[in-house]
């Protein structure tokens, strides 16, 4: 554990009580609704386990995205919307790690594919305007922190969006089926 995250844990602890307000996590906001589930699995990681340190964020592991894979997508599917969320931190939001939109076509992604330079992934700002995979990183001393890889079937290939907000008008009525693998980290 470095110097600052044992300068930090004293707070994490402080705020172990307070966690995102879960009617602003994607699973609940009514536009990423969908009428069918889809399978996402990872050789990464278990579903409901910890997730590793080649798959946590800087200054905990290495950065690296987890393999993915996803099934069951419907005939109609246009586009893959992949957002990964932390919904236990301690602010009113939950943090959204990552939002890709993918091509429907590529449904395995091998470990560390979710590059900036990867063809088959469209970046939309997530959270701090960040662009690229961002590994989970749960605030020291405050306590499990579970990372949900959501994936949305889309009917549609969405125009070119800059924000979470813009993103979640463009979904609205077009996510035909959606799943959710859900991973945890100790802060």
């Amino acid at each position: 554990m470095s110097m600052l995250e044992r300068a930090v844990r004293p707070l994490g602890r402080l705020l172990r009580s307070r966690r995102a307000d879960p009617a602003l996590s994607v699973r609940a906001l009514p536009p990423y609704a969908a009428p069918a589930t889809i399978e996402v699995t990872s050789a990464s990681f278990e579903p409901g386990g910890p997730i590793g340190t080649r798959q946590a964020g800087p200054g905990r592991g290495d950065n690296l995205s987890p393999q993915l894979t996803v099934a069951g997508l419907p005939a109609a599917t246009a586009q893959l919307l992949l957002i990964m969320e932390d919904p236990d931190v301690p602010l009113r939001r939950p943090v959204l790690h990552m939002i890709a939109l993918l091509d429907p076509g590529s449904t395995d992604f091998a470990e560390g594919a979710l590059t900036p330079d990867n063809p088959h992934v469209t970046w939309v700002p997530a959270f701090q305007g960040r662009t690229g995979y961002a590994g989970p990183r749960a605030l020291p001393g405050h306590g499990v922190h579970r990372y949900g890889f959501h994936v949305y079937a889309l009917d549609e290939v969405l125009p070119r969006v800059t924000s979470f907000a813009g993103l979640t008008a463009a979904v609205e009525g077009h996510v035909l089926a959606r799943g959710c693998l859900e991973g945890t980290q100790e802060g």
